[in-house]
Order: C-alpha cells, then sequence, then structure tokens
C-alpha cells in the first residue's frame, strides 16, 4: 500500500509542468509553451523575413508546460506562402521566489505551431501577413531542454545587504561610539 501511494506522488511530482527554483530549468522534446511576440510582427513579399523576434511566455493557456513569468525568447520569422514560419534559437528566464532568483540563459530549439496544429501561423490576409502582440500561439520544442542556473551577481550583492542589516559576519555597522563632530 505504502508503494502505490509513494508512486502516485512520485508520478504527480513528474508530471508538475516546470520545475520551479531548481538547478536546471527542464523540459521535455514536443512540450509546448503558449507565447506572444513583444511587438508586431509584419511580413510581406518585399520583407519576407525577420531576425531577432522577440517572445515572451503567457500563463493559463493550452501548452502541455509553462515557462517562468519572467522570460525572453528570441527567433526568427520567415514568410512561406500564406504562414508565418517562425522558429527560436535562445531564451533568458529569471524564476523568482520571494527575495530569491535564479537566472537561465540558453539555446532552445522550438517552432510555432497554429491551432491547426500545422507548423507556421495562418497570419496572412491578402498578402499582409501581420503577426499582433495580442494574440497567442504556441512553440513546440524540437529537442530537450535543459539549462544550468547562471550565476546571479545580484543575488549575492542581495545577500551581502542583508547580512549588512542584520548580525551577520558582512555587518559593516560600527560599534556605539562617539560622533567626532560632538565636541
Amino acid at each position: 500500500m505504502i508503494k502505490t501511494h509513494a508512486s502516485l506522488l512520485m508520478a504527480a511530482m513528474l508530471a508538475l509542468p516546470t520545475l520551479a527554483m531548481s538547478d536546471t530549468l527542464e523540459l521535455p522534446a514536443d512540450a509546448t509553451v503558449d507565447v506572444q511576440v513583444i511587438d508586431v510582427l509584419t511580413l510581406s513579399a518585399q520583407a519576407p523575413k525577420r531576425n531577432d523576434v522577440v517572445l515572451h511566455p503567457v500563463a493559463d493557456g493550452d501548452a502541455s508546460h509553462a515557462l517562468p513569468e519572467y522570460c525572453v525568447l528570441i527567433g526568427d520569422a520567415r514568410l512561406d506562402g500564406e504562414r508565418i514560419r517562425l522558429t527560436t534559437q535562445s531564451l533568458t528566464c529569471i524564476e523568482t521566489e520571494g527575495s530569491e532568483s535564479e537566472i537561465y540563459s540558453g539555446e532552445i530549439s522550438a517552432a510555432a505551431y497554429d491551432t491547426d496544429g500545422n507548423f507556421g501561423l495562418a497570419a496572412c490576409q491578402d498578402g499582409d501577413c501581420r503577426l499582433p502582440p495580442e494574440q497567442t500561439f504556441q512553440l513546440r520544442l524540437a529537442s530537450d531542454l535543459a539549462i544550468e542556473q547562471q550565476d546571479n551577481p545580484a543575488a549575492r550583492i542581495n545577500e551581502q545587504r542583508r547580512e549588512a542589516e542584520g548580525a551577520g559576519v558582512a555587518n559593516p555597522i560600527p560599534a556605539e561610539a562617539p560622533d567626532p563632530g560632538d565636541d
């Protein structure tokens, strides 16, 4: 009986969409995440390609997984017939919990899929292809994502500040002494 409960608990933990506040940001291949562009993306026959498109994750969608709230993804978009093909190369995320934060930055191989399940986004009308920031779409990962936590110099500075305000070793507050200006 105990073995069954432990197995169920383990299965529930493995089914969690993201691993928050861990040493590695991980998502499996074929995971989907909901995203939006930051700025309007417009492609045409005269400008059929755009590099360095900035995306951010969106919560509460139909995706299988979620990225931390504070993330940016960088990708490229190109026109393909009546669809916008969008692929990503990199992401940077900051995961926060209270006063603690972790930074993840690395490569991601994912592509945009429309609600019809096809690769690319059906965002073209009469030769004008436009993707507004409020339109949510899904990225599907082409391979596993495993990004190690990066060094966070700001976290060390904040830790030193907290120690300075308390009774820690790094506390630079001097002992009680008369003010040299008082004569």
